[in-house]
Order: C-alpha cells, then structure tokens, then sequence
C-alpha cells in the first residue's frame, strides 16, 4: 500500500461518471459508522445529488474528486475525498465535503478550502454558505478559519436521530 501523503492523492474538477455514486456511497456509510445517521440521511444526500447533478453547468458549477493513486496492475484511483461548489445565482452553497478518515490530518481539507475558496473568488459570487451540524466540530473550525460565521442553528431529527442543524455564511469583499 502507497505512503498516505499529498504526494500521492490528485484532485480533479471534471465530473465524471461514477463520481455522484461515489459521493453518496461514502456519505451513507461514513456518517452512519461515525454519528449513527440512518437511511433518511441518505435519502437526503442522494436527492439534492440529483439537483446538483440536473443543475450541473461547469461553468458555475465545481466538484473536487480527490483520488487516492495507487500503483499496481489496474494504476487504481479511488475517491477518498469530495467537495462541490453548488450554483445559487449570487450565493454559492459548499456540500458534500468529506474525508475518508484515513486522509483526515494531512492538509487535505485545507488544500480543498484553498481551491474552493479560489473559484469562489474568480467566478463572482457575492456570498457562500453550507449546511452542518454540531457534530461537525473540526469541519467548523476549518470553515471559520476561512471566515464563515454561524447565523443559524435549528433542531432536527432529519437524518435519523435528534441534532442540531447549523448553517454557516461567508460574504465575500
């Protein structure tokens, strides 16, 4: 098995078949295996896949597949990271950010951040927002070193046990 470093991992931006699939695959099992979300969550994540994937203009519209290389007989690429910029006229929504576990702590989220944060900029929105909830305690944090603030929190059940939803916005100079 290939050393687990930034040496070794390539983000690309081309959506590409198999890449939704894979999103939602890894939200399903990694939020129920680390918080106990059930299928309504991915019931969730499949959904608003589809509205990304209906509205998907390149041009407005960015995925970062992160992709673990790995040498071998099939020269395999395995998605072990997502981020997408979703288009919401002046406002963009991140979604879908997340590590396989074993890519956590290596500056990978931060790297995705910078690159996002990049595209935000160039392509003219006014302002950016996500979606969390308290759980998500190191994401937060990543996303108010880049200068998200909470404005809102709200109770749910949503995702198959009782939480607290958070949303975060950005506005942007």
């Amino acid at each position: 098995m290939n050393e687990i470093s930034l040496n070794n991992i390539s983000i690309r931006t081309e959506l590409q078949p198999g890449d939704i699939g894979g999103i939602l695959s890894m939200h399903g099992r990694l939020y129920q295996q680390e918080y106990g979300y059930t299928l309504p969550f991915e019931g969730y994540v499949a959904n608003s896949l589809g509205e990304f994937i209906e509205k998907y203009n390149p041009e407005r519209n960015r995925i970062w597949a992160c992709e673990h290389k790995r040498s071998g007989p099939a020269d395999d690429h395995r998605m072990i990271g997502s981020l997408v910029l979703l288009d919401r006229g002046q406002a963009a929504q991140l979604r879908y950010f997340l590590l396989e576990p074993e890519y956590r702590g290596i500056g990978l989220g931060s790297k995705l951040m910078d690159l996002f944060m990049e595209y935000l900029h160039s392509s003219g929105y006014k302002s950016s927002y996500l979606w969390t909830t308290e759980q998500q305690v190191a994401a937060a944090k990543l996303y108010k070193r880049y200068g998200y603030q909470l404005t809102e929190e709200k109770p749910s059940t949503a995702f198959g046990i009782p939480l607290t939803e958070q949303r975060y916005d950005l506005m942007l100079p």
